[in-house]
């Protein structure tokens, strides 16, 4: 992974770090390093100072020499979110969609080629696929990423599908660009995607955009049901209305939020404060 940096400025050391970090995963709790320096491509002298860097700041812990992350990992992703001041906001309106229709909501932004969840209100149902903040899946096969990638500009879209996966999922094959392409104009056009068992066999799902303040698509918000369970006409007969409603209402919460009178003053240094 490391050694891919181009510019005067890049960190490689910061690089390599973060590599370490993404190493871990829902398949990869608890690793050797040996495999730590495998899965980041280091030498393992390098890993080790990495993992025990890590460790020393908190974000890393060792058992009989194994290594696994802290939670203090999730501030890194949280700190994200919440800059956003999105999940304060979307959080009560995914409780009550949650309790109209007893699926599971989450909502997703663009990372690549890939969505990445930043919120997720679930319940208790055995689906192909587990889903945590922070799981990433490509984009083209989930309804948020239909969503998210719908709002992007012919240069952007091309660019973005250029870019490969990092969810670690074999490669979907049942589309072709152009098909793609088709469907992202028409869910465009009418304001929401559905993805059926194209991700996983049994996930069906339809999806609505999240707008900031300015009309931008930041996020997208889902519905995810079991296939042998909810028909695709009861999901957009019942749920989709509900759902839209729901990520109007979000959004336009967000437009409030990000207009609010609010102004930060910088910190005085330390001859003003002592003055």
């Amino acid at each position: 992974m490391a050694g891919r940096g181009a510019g005067p400025d890049f960190v490689e050391s910061l690089a390599r770090g973060l590599d370490v970090l993404a190493c871990f995963d829902a398949d990869h709790r608890t690793m050797s390093l040996s495999e730590v320096a495998a899965a980041a491509g280091l030498a393992r002298p390098t890993a080790r100072r990495l993992l025990l860097t890590l460790e020393e700041l908190g974000f890393v812990r060792s058992t009989d020499g194994s290594f696994q992350l802290t939670p203090k990992v999730l501030t890194l992703g949280m700190a994200y979110v919440g800059a956003l001041g999105l999940w304060d906001i979307a959080r009560p309106h995914l409780e009550t969609l949650v309790s109209r229709t007893g699926e599971s909501s989450s909502m997703a932004q663009l990372d690549g080629s890939d969505i990445v969840y930043v919120a997720r209100v679930s319940v208790p149902k055995i689906i192909a696929l587990r889903v945590d903040i922070g799981t990433r899946f490509p984009a083209a096969q989930t309804s948020q990423g239909k969503v998210l990638l719908a709002a992007l500009s012919p240069a952007e879209l091309a660019d973005t599908l250029a870019q490969p996966s990092r969810a670690g999922l074999p490669p979907y094959i049942g589309r072709t660009a152009e098909q793609l392409r088709d469907e992202l104009t028409e869910i465009r056009a009418r304001g929401w995607a559905l993805a059926d068992e194209e991700l996983a066999p049994g996930v069906r799902s339809v999806a609505a955009p999240v707008r900031d303040g300015t009309g931008t698509v930041r996020a997208a918000m889902n519905v995810t049901v079991h296939a042998a369970e909810t028909t695709t006409e009861k999901l957009l007969h019942d749920y989709l209305p509900l759902l839209l409603r729901t990520a109007g209402d979000v959004s336009a919460e967000w437009a409030l939020w990000q207009s609010r009178p609010h102004h930060e003053m910088p910190q005085p240094t330390t001859n003003e404060s002592s003055a």
